[in-house]
């Protein structure tokens, strides 16, 4: 019997009534399941040790010539002519400039002059207390008229050996006219071109001249990091050493290592009171003239003994402005971030002054994929593999 259209629509609406609460607790069912924890990320760590790590100390210094020399004026003229080449190197005693002479050649010759004056009235009053000399014997001349004619020659000696000593002074003054380095060394930049005017009395500069090989180094360090260094020693922390043998590396401005090592040789004991540091010195062999005075540079003193401390790989350090820091596993397996001291860095690790202590788990590899407070899954790094041994033939 056919059903009334009606009764179609009652049974459909009981159909989607009944069937409504089966939907929504599926829903639900889905909606309330809980969501499956992310796994932790594995990363590669390496547990800290105690190792024997170089005894280095690093100071910021400024490199200094051995010797140093300003040249200046010591006649009054005009210079005539430039003797050397800017910027070589020469023998002490060089001629470097050539001043105008021909008034100190008309003095030495007036001097000259002067003392051959004196010289003859020097003879001729000799000759006279010579003449004198029998005749007093005789009382043919008075003895107060051989005292006057002693007294003349005695005069006429002081009269020489003034007119001397002008002859020596106006030769000097010649020679001053070729101005020469006092040392050897590499000659700097002229101060002055020919047809300047120079002075004695403003000793006006010519030129400087450094001797730049060997060169030294100077090293400024605090006071209070000298008295922590003495109270290790003292406490046996520190191995006591002969300055003589202690050798220092260079690292220029461009972060390069200098290729020649050398030695400290003078160890200021007075303490600048302006700034509270001593001064420490070393020096360099030169024979690239790589090194220029002025220059600043930093310098790594290497002590003969070694500490204990921590050395971490270098791919585990990253670096912010200047910021060192570093990425642990917790004992919890989360992820902690510290900052570090650096030390000095060489193969391939860096030396850590402060910050890691012995048993600590460092995240070696995989730190850029984790942040603090995650949990992670710690592997050891895997051990390097031996080196190939080389070929025979």
């Amino acid at each position: 019997m056919p059903c009334s259209a009606s009764s179609l629509c009652s049974r459909a609406i009981s159909v989607l009534v009944l069937g409504l609460p089966l939907v929504l607790a599926a829903c639900g069912d889905k909606q309330g399941a809980p969501a499956a924890a992310m796994p932790p990320v594995p990363v590669l760590v390496e547990t800290l040790t105690t190792s024997a790590v170089p005894d280095v100390v690093e100071l910021p210094g400024r490199i200094e010539a051995v010797r140093s020399a300003e040249i200046r004026a010591r006649v009054d003229g005009i210079v005539e002519r430039t003797l050397y080449q800017e910027g070589k190197d020469l023998p002490a005693g060089a001629p470097l400039f050539q001043i105008d002479a021909r008034d100190y050649r008309a003095q030495l010759q007036q001097a000259q002059a002067a003392l051959a004056r004196a010289t003859s009235l020097r003879d001729n009053s000799a000759s006279v207390v010579e003449r004198f000399k029998p005749l007093v014997g005789r009382h043919a001349v008075s003895a107060q008229e051989y005292d006057a004619a002693l007294a003349t020659m005695q005069q006429a000696d002081a009269s020489v050996a003034d007119a001397q000593a002008a002859v020596t002074l106006a030769k000097l003054r010649l020679e001053r006219c070729i101005v020469r380095t006092p040392i050897a060394g590499r000659v700097g930049r002229a101060q002055v071109t020919e047809g300047a005017l120079v002075s004695a009395g403003a000793a006006t500069l010519l030129a400087q001249v450094n001797q730049l090989s060997p060169i030294n180094a100077v090293f400024t360090q605090s006071n209070a990091a000298i008295l922590d260094v003495e109270q290790q020693i003292q406490s046996g922390a520190r191995q006591a050493i002969d300055m003589k043998h202690v050798e220092v590396e260079l690292v220029l401005a461009n972060g390069q290592l200098y290729g020649e090592r050398g030695f400290l040789d003078f160890a200021d004991l007075v303490v600048d009171p302006s700034t509270g540091t001593q001064t420490v010195r070393a020096q360099f062999a030169n024979p690239s003239r790589t090194l220029l005075p002025g220059q600043f540079v930093r310098g790594r003193i290497i002590a003969a003994g070694n500490l204990q401390g921590i050395r971490i790989p270098e791919r585990a350090v990253q670096l912010d402005n200047g910021v060192a820091s570093v990425a642990l596993v917790a004992d919890d397996g989360t992820v902690v971030h510290r900052n570090i001291a650096l030390g000095e860095q060489g193969e391939g690790r860096w030396t850590v002054r402060d910050g890691l202590k012995p048993g600590e788990r460092l995240i070696v590899d995989g730190w850029q994929k984790v942040q603090p407070g995650q949990r992670v899954e710690a592997r050891p790094v895997p051990a390097a593999p031996p080196a190939p041994a080389s070929a025979t033939r």
